[in-house]
């Protein structure tokens, strides 16, 4: 059994750390029902295990569905900016805590609620540049380097929101009782940035931007291209007996080699790098490399993954009850496809029996309604 299997999520459609969270849950068996406006059309591709409903959350039939929902689900997930829930009249403390004390309301915000830019808009690059994170990242002498948006959005948001939902849910398990989980990608992204932040007085993090050990400044931990133009290997030989194999692998004897711990040396050294890894193709370095402790391998591409058939799984594999497999066609290497409306109205059946017509109608643009102003549970 999934080891979420019964946790009922109700996911207020947006895009990336929030549908992210709901993915994370779907994966490990919640099930998750996404709440879409009417006439939206989403670019969502985070739908995986999920179904949806339209809601018109400005229409109080409409919304008098969600109150009801929310009696009984056992996570909401708001991706929206600071005030937004509380102008549709869904205070997290004055309202839906008090409809359901079990309730867990995650909320997932870019910048802090409580900072100077907490009205502001931003983006994945915008959160990692406050938290500090930013500035360590690219090449020396160089601007800093934004790695799409997997820090902030994904890995310091919606996986950082994920893992407030497990504490909370375990909290409840306690208490009883639910409550708000308040996460944005300043902190969730900071967080992620605690070892290199705490090592800044330490010969892994002394120097400015892309003169450290692991931030591209080492010649032994970094990547060269290869004889075939726009194929990579990525190096990071830092241990001497790891380095020891690497040069082996490159033809060298150590010895005539520079001294790899003096940091002086380290241009002559990456020449040297630079220069021996296009004398063979990547496939040629594979060959030499694979089933060594050289730290040496290549670069793969998301393309060629898919195409030799490389199976996406889900980030963590727990023993006795394990997430749902991830199918190709599911969302491993596809996402998308869930559109407005899609499998919601056999969900509620299935979370509380209601059926279209007894229960809530459809308007003309998918939005569910109350009947009578009433929805039973």
């Amino acid at each position: 059994m999934s080891p979420l299997k019964g946790i009922k999520v109700i996911e207020l459609a947006g895009l990336a750390p929030g549908p992210f969270a709901g993915l994370l849950l779907a994966d490990y068996g919640a099930s998750v029902l996404r709440i879409d406006r009417p006439n939206s059309a989403t670019a969502d591709q985070l739908t995986r295990n999920k179904t949806s409903i339209t809601l018109d959350l400005r229409n109080k039939d409409s919304l008098s569905i969600l109150l009801r929902l929310l009696t009984n689900a056992d996570i909401l997930i708001d991706p929206f900016r600071p005030g937004v829930l509380e102008r549709l009249g869904l205070s997290p403390t004055d309202v839906l805590l008090k409809l359901n004390p079990r309730l867990i309301i995650a909320r997932m915000t870019g910048f802090r609620r409580d900072g100077k830019y907490k009205d502001m808009a931003g983006h994945d690059i915008n959160y990692i540049a406050v938290s500090g994170v930013l500035s360590m990242l690219g090449r020396a002498n160089e601007k800093p380097f934004a790695p799409g948006n997997i820090l902030g959005d994904f890995a310091g948001g919606g996986a950082v929101c994920f893992q407030g939902i497990l504490l909370a849910l375990i909290s409840r398990s306690h208490t009883g009782r639910g409550q708000v989980v308040e996460a944005n990608m300043v902190d969730g992204s900071a967080y992620l940035a605690t070892f290199p932040r705490l090592a800044r007085k330490t010969h892994m993090w002394a120097e400015p931007r892309g003169e450290n050990m692991l931030d591209s400044g080492c010649p032994y931990y970094d990547t060269y291209e290869t004889k075939d133009s726009g194929r990579y290997f990525a190096v990071g030989a830092l241990e001497p007996q790891f380095y020891a194999a690497l040069v082996r692998g490159l033809g060298f004897d150590i010895k005539d080699l520079p001294e790899r711990e003096d940091r002086k040396q380290w241009p002559k050294l990456r020449e040297i790098f630079t220069r021996t890894f296009k004398e063979k193709t990547r496939k040629e370095w594979e060959a030499v490399f694979d089933g060594t402790d050289a730290c040496a391998t290549p670069v793969l591409e998301q393309g060629e993954l898919e195409e030799d058939g490389y199976e996406q799984r889900p980030m963590v594999h727990l023993v006795s009850t394990p997430a749902a497999p991830i199918q190709a066609d599911q969302g491993g290497w596809s996402g998308g496809g869930l559109l407005p409306g899609d499998g919601g109205v056999d969900t509620l059946r299935e979370w509380f029996g209601w059926e279209e017509g007894k229960d809530f109608v459809i308007r003309g643009d998918g939005a569910l309604v109350s009947v009578n102003g009433k929805s039973k549970i």
